[in-house]
């Protein structure tokens, strides 16, 4: 018996609860909760990875004078770069842990709505069976039929969040300026600068693997976008009101001294 096969049965039993309230589309879903379940799981990766961003940036100044240093010797540069890194705990790559942590998830949806033996191929969300693909929709009532309709609602909101996360990474970069250059580590600018625009890459994704793989895709990065803006929020809210206080010492320091006579 195939692995895969208690797994499809698991979440054939969440499916059946979600029924009454789902009906027909009760696996889609499942697979929406069980998305929304490992998201959850993996939050506290996500905090870390923000906390990571926050150790990064106070760096900076240090990142530049290595980088200032050692321009001409760029193997030196790396070793410094990461010997800072692990000094203050930092890593560039903390970002990272929840997407590649979420892969296997992805590849079990993959195969649970490609292979026959999972008894989930013939579910459905609404019109659209969880197993077919795009190109399926296009030959079945085309990009506007029954079929496709789920896609196109699909395609929306992918691009909706990824509109969204590219002009938020524009305007952190912006406003981050050459200090945010300064603290990368070698060779991670070129990342840095196709990391927004990878977003749309999602687009491909939802295009050519089963529905249901594109249903967790959709629902992890729309929650990724959401998490995203809620932890940066509260990051940035704490960085103002440090600049306030760091404002506020001298002011505080000018009226405690006694005044002198002329």
């Amino acid at each position: 018996m195939s692995v895969f096969a208690p797994l499809g049965a698991a979440l054939g039993h969440l499916a059946d609860a979600l029924s009454p309230l789902f009906g027909a589309s009760a696996t889609a879903a499942a697979i929406v909760v069980c998305t929304l379940a490992v998201r959850a799981a993996l939050h506290p990766l996500a905090r870390a990875a923000v906390r990571g961003e926050k150790s990064r940036t106070a760096l900076a100044p240090q990142m530049a004078e290595i980088r200032r240093k050692y321009a001409k010797d760029p193997e030196r540069m790396q070793r410094e770069v990461t010997a800072l890194y692990r000094k203050a705990g930092a890593s560039p790559l903390a970002g990272c842990l929840p997407t590649l942590l979420q892969l296997p998830v992805f590849f079990l949806m993959y195969h649970l709505f490609t292979s026959p033996s999972s008894g989930l191929l013939g579910e459905r969300l609404l019109d659209a069976p969880l197993g077919g693909h795009w190109t399926d929709a296009l030959t079945d009532g085309g990009p506007f039929g029954p079929h496709g309709l789920v896609y196109l609602a699909l395609f929306v909101l992918v691009a909706a969040v990824a509109t969204w996360n590219y002009r938020r990474a524009r305007k952190a970069t912006a406003a981050a300026g050459t200090a945010g250059a300064d603290m990368e580590m070698p060779g991670m600018g070129a990342v840095t600068k196709l990391a927004p625009l990878l977003s749309f890459g999602t687009l491909l994704t939802v295009a050519f693997v089963p529905l249901a793989a594109s249903l967790y895709v959709v629902t992890s990065t729309t929650w990724t976008a959401c998490e995203r803006a809620l932890l940066l929020r509260d990051r940035d809210r704490d960085r103002v009101q440090g600049q306030a206080a760091d404002e506020a010492q001298p002011a505080v320091a000018a009226k405690s001294r006694p005044a002198t006579a002329e």
